[in-house]
């Protein structure tokens, strides 16, 4: 609030028993939040200051969670919140419905990268959308012309490599997902590349996944022009110190920006914004698209202000090529790149004392802080600690007295014989009067003028307000002690405060039952006979389906190039056919959708844009959505379904039981579970093959290794993951195991699941044969659950996963499901 900021967003655990099963917040910082029984004090603290507070609800709500979550936007709807920020289509039009004046905030989660996706968010109620963090300025230009939705984009702090919303990697290897506010950050871990199977010496970068951070202050004149509504500061898990240098900079430049001036940031601010949290800073994708400087690879870490280089060690120090300034009481670290220190250990301490050494610098550190036989020539050095930025922001963090403060509008009346009166009007509109006691007396000596209502009145501080404008009315000679005049200041910046303090008055209604009882289950017709869809990725494993004939194929491929013969091939074969939409479209991708249409095949819908873009154009294409529009209960899958899909996938966020569970709320027709796949643990803007393969930026001059070599990623546990790319040169990261349903199977039968689908990744032409015989004869009756499994197992190098589809033995059963 000191630094500037016109809102905070943050999350809010809830009362004891109501959140969600394992017990956390809706939420997706899942470690922190304040307590629900505070909040109305927050919000009234903040609005005293002029600032909103938006509270994420920013997760995927399980279908035996919705009672609690409706008691939740409740409480927070009462307490006064200005915003929901909002991940769960479904959770979304509840929140709207339970409280129609409570604006819904689209989260970045819901992966909108174009006005379709905006507007999709917009028919569940969302009347602002957070952009993905992978748009360029261009990009969000185009958007912000095609829709009136307000839009709010992210300017600073950490990225996610993989689009929010699209990460599976903690689900996969972790039981914990990012989707549910409990990232394990395997993005930042170190990875080895095998390139057509065989390790690739990447030099000191091991961290192909760990990206910078973001920081567009540069970039913020034009957003302004552009009409973003709102600059967005990633802060989590940051200190005080980072979250105050960083609004007030950028605070400092929207001002500039709508004033018209240039953006006058000075190169110590900068470095003050580097310094104090730093894994590399850049606009990225903002300003367009640089493979090579996204991820850099070096260290997944905070590395600070860098301020120089290893030439030597002595017997009590180091000695460094210094490009900055060093100071005893600085903290600094050598940077090995931990190729050099697999146990990840890094050399470094607090200085104590700078020699000069000729045209160097001997830093010495406390005894046994540094060991100079793990520092070499030529480390960079980083600083990661300056003590004097502690004091440079402390009058932000410390402050007794508002330091940001917002104007007011003061209109005084006096006339003699009557009760001065005075009003004080905020930025919001809202005013207040008060007067005096006693009538305003005739002035024997000076009379009451302007200039010193003006001196009086506009002494504000100590208080949230400067005075902006006076006007007066002055009706005969008046005079009024200055003592008075103090009096009625502060008793109209008190009248205000309180006013501002109030919340909205809101009366928020259960609406679940409503919603609930809208979407009963439909009455079971008789269970259809099971069907396989193989989705492929090239053309030899076409060449496998067809020769299997799989109930289904559906055409995954790099080029578009090759689905319109391989779309006949499959016609040819008296087969159906659907062909796979990317996850991902920016406004430059709209033409994808008419190309998709053109080719007379069923479409499995990845992208929420893309569902939107079809409404009214896709009367005779099956449509069927996919995992990736994360439909993870009841209300969402209804909601989509209704959107014009046949079918839908679930979330990979569900187990097996709560799909189970799920196909008895909807009807297990309504649902296509994948029965065998590698998760797809990343998706991601950054390209891989571009950055690693290539000197390119781009797909206009990395002469598309993509296209001839297969890579894979090696984590420590030495498994290797493929990675592939699509038709915007995304890339996705996938388990390197397939995950199997073989053991669940049998339950999703049972709850009416008809449709069941297999999707391959760099299986071969003959593994791609061998999985559609053993399901075929799995779901004939042929094979036992446990031989599948055998059977798969020993088809895979590296065996199968059951992943996200276990069950915790303590999971429990369908009494708590909120059926009526």
């Amino acid at each position: 609030m000191e630094a500037g900021a016109d809102a905070v967003f943050f999350g809010v655990n809830p009362a004891r028993g109501e959140g969600r099963a394992d017990g956390a917040g809706f939420h997706a910082r899942a470690k922190v939040g304040f307590d629900l029984e505070a909040l109305p004090d927050i919000m009234r603290g903040l609005h005293a200051r002029g600032v909103q507070g938006f509270v994420t609800f920013n997760v995927l709500v399980f279908d035996r969670e919705l009672r609690q979550a409706e008691r939740q936007l409740i409480a927070l709807a009462e307490a006064g919140v200005d915003a929901l920020i909002v991940q769960d289509h479904g959770v979304a039009r509840l929140a709207h419905e339970i409280c129609p004046d409570l604006p819904i905030h689209g989260s970045t989660q819901m992966s909108i990268t174009s006005a379709e996706g905006a507007e999709l968010a917009r028919r569940f109620g969302a009347s602002r959308v957070v952009l993905g963090r992978e748009l360029s300025l261009r990009d969000i230009e185009r958007i912000a012309a095609a829709t009136d939705i307000e839009l709010e984009t992210f300017v600073h702090g950490a990225l996610c490599v993989s689009y929010s919303g699209q990460c599976f990697s903690s689900e996969a290897w972790g039981g914990r997902s990012a989707n549910r506010g409990q990232c394990a950050q395997a993005c930042r871990l170190p990875y080895d590349l095998l390139v057509d199977g065989h390790e690739r010496d990447l030099g000191d970068a091991r961290y192909l996944l760990s990206p910078g951070d973001l920081y567009a202050l540069h970039q913020v004149p034009e957003l302004v022009r552009i009409g973003v509504d709102c600059l967005k500061i990633e802060g989590r898990y940051k200190d005080a110190e980072f979250v105050a240098l960083t609004t007030a900079a950028y605070r400092k430049a929207v001002d500039e920006a709508w004033a018209g001036l240039s953006l006058s940031v000075t190169a110590e601010e900068e470095r003050d914004l580097e310094q104090v949290y730093s894994r590399g800073l850049g606009p990225h994708f903002m300003a367009g698209t640089n493979h090579q400087t996204v991820v850099r690879g070096r260290a997944p870490r905070h590395r600070g202000v860098r301020v120089g280089t290893v030439r030597g060690v002595t017997e009590r120090g180091v000695l460094v090529e210094l490009d900055e300034a060093v100071k005893p009481g600085d903290g600094l670290v050598f940077d090995p790149a931990n190729w050099r220190a697999p146990e990840g250990r890094e050399e470094g301490g607090f200085v104590y004392q700078v020699n000069p050494a000729g045209t160097l610098s001997e830093l010495r550190f406390g005894r046994g802080a540094v060991d100079p036989r793990r520092v070499r020539e030529g480390d960079p050095v980083w600083r990661t600690h300056d003590p004097t930025l502690a004091a440079r922001v402390r009058p932000l963090v410390e402050a007794a007295d508002p330091v940001h403060t917002r104007a007011v509008d003061a209109h005084f009346v006096g006339e003699v014989g009557q009760v001065p009166a005075l009003s004080l009007t905020d930025e919001a509109g809202r005013c207040v009067t008060v007067t005096l006691p006693e009538p305003l007396s005739a002035a024997r000596n000076r009379a009451l003028d302007e200039a010193t209502l003006r001196e009086q009145l506009g002494k504000l501080g100590g208080t949230p307000y400067h005075l902006r404008t006076l006007t007066a009315e002055l009706t005969g000679a008046g005079f009024l002690p200055v003592s008075a005049l103090n009096a009625l200041r502060r008793d109209a910046a008190a009248a205000l405060t309180a006013l501002r303090e109030q919340a909205p008055a809101r009366q928020p209604q259960g609406r679940l039952d409503d919603a609930l009882r809208a979407l009963a289950r439909p009455a079971p017709g008789a269970a259809a006979a099971p069907r396989l869809h193989a989705l492929v990725r090239t053309p030899e494993q076409l060449d496998a389906a067809l020769a299997a004939r799989p109930d289904s194929i559906t055409l995954d491929y790099l080029e578009l190039y090759g689905l319109k013969p391989s779309v006949e091939r499959v016609k040819a074969a008296g087969l159906p056919v659907r062909v796979a939409s990317p996850r991902i479209l920016k406004p430059t991708e709209q033409n994808l959708q008419k190309f998709l249409l053109s080719l007379g095949a069923g479409i499995l819908v990845r992208s929420g844009g893309l569902l939107e873009g079809l409404q009214g154009q896709a009367a005779d294409t099956e449509l069927t959505g996919d995992f990736s529009l994360n439909a993870a209960n009841l209300l969402t899958t209804r909601a989509l379904l209704d959107l014009g899909l046949a079918r839908l996938t679930p979330t990979y966020d569900l187990n097996a039981q709560q799909i189970t569970e799920l196909a008895g709320l909807v009807g297990g027709a309504a649902l296509e579970p994948v029965a065998y796949g590698h998760l797809p643990v990343f998706h991601t803007e950054h390209c891989v093959f571009c950055r690693f393969l290539s000197e390119g930026t781009d797909y206009t001059n990395c002469g598309h290794p993509c296209e001839s070599h297969r890579v894979a990623l090696r984590d420590e546990r030495g498994r290797t993951h493929p990675v592939m790319a699509d038709v915007g040169c995304r890339n996705t990261v996938f388990e390197g195991r397939p995950q199997v349903a073989g053991a669940h199977l049998d339950a999703w039968r049972a709850a009416d699941v008809a449709d069941f689908r297999l999707e391959f990744v760099h299986e071969t032409p003959e593994q791609v044969g061998e999985v559609i015989r053993l399901h075929r004869a799995f779901l004939a009756g042929d094979l036992s659950a446990a031989d599948l499994e055998r059977a798969l197992d020993t088809q895979m190098d590296q065996g199968v996963t059951e992943g996200s589809l276990f069950v915790p033995h303590d999971f429990g059963t369908l009494d708590a499901l909120p059926v009526l």
